[in-house]
């Protein structure tokens, strides 16, 4: 799903946005992930997010017309860089080297992200009302190009037979979890935080699990 498409279910009638439009939307858009992650969707107003960001309410209207447009545009925001490392993969590629790529990604987005990923997970277990424009037949469609191409390389022989569907739920929820549970992660092994060495740890432990579980052999890191 290309960031055009995103953009244009988040808001039908946005208009291309300048260098400038951009970067304000982008501060406002980290700000509200801040307010978003500690207090959810129906305890945060834009007030708060408009003094979290340091601009006038009105002026955060100018940008975002409402509270469900804004909160839109974070969830948009969280998919488009999710997907980005994903949408480049082909059945050309060697399927050890681009799973653990994509492994990598996704935990480094995690790293770097945790309060975004927490707003989509809280999102999805309170039942998705505001995913179900995203995750229309478009996103299906992208989905089911992305597990065509697993399936083409265990058609290939390139990696044991396993259900695309089913691995790429493992990838996500596998990534998704240094974020979305980081503090009992934290509890259950004694750590007052998670820093960046546990997540390169963490990292190639996934890639060993899920490479080993499809008949693949880890790539070296740097691969």
């Amino acid at each position: 799903m290309t960031v055009e498409v995103l953009a244009h279910i988040a808001d039908p009638n946005a208009k291309p946005a300048g260098r400038i439009r951009q970067k304000n939307e982008q501060a406002i858009i980290k700000a509200a992930e801040d307010e978003f992650a500690k207090h959810g969707f129906k305890g945060t107003s834009m007030n708060t997010i408009a003094q979290s960001v340091g601009l006038p309410k009105a002026n955060l209207h100018y940008y975002f017309s409402n509270k469900l447009g804004l909160y839109q545009a974070v969830l948009v925001n969280i998919l488009e860089l999710w997907d980005n490392s994903f949408n480049t993969v082909s059945v050309e590629d060697d399927p050890a080297a681009a799973i653990a790529r994509y492994i990598r990604a996704k935990m480094e987005f995690s790293r770097r992200h945790p309060k975004a990923s927490r707003i989509y997970a809280m999102e999805v277990i309170s039942g998705g009302e505001h995913l179900s424009q995203m995750l229309d037949q478009d996103y299906q469609a992208w989905f089911r190009g992305r597990a065509a191409v697993f399936a083409a390389w265990s058609a290939a022989g390139k990696m044991d037979p396993v259900d695309p569907a089913h691995l790429i739920f493992l990838i996500w929820s596998g990534t998704q979890h240094y974020a979305d549970f980081a503090s009992q992660i934290c509890r259950v092994t004694g750590r007052s935080r998670l820093v960046k060495a546990d997540y390169e740890e963490a990292t190639e432990q996934l890639i060993t699990i899920i490479l080993k579980g499809c008949g693949l052999t880890p790539p070296a890191k740097d691969a």
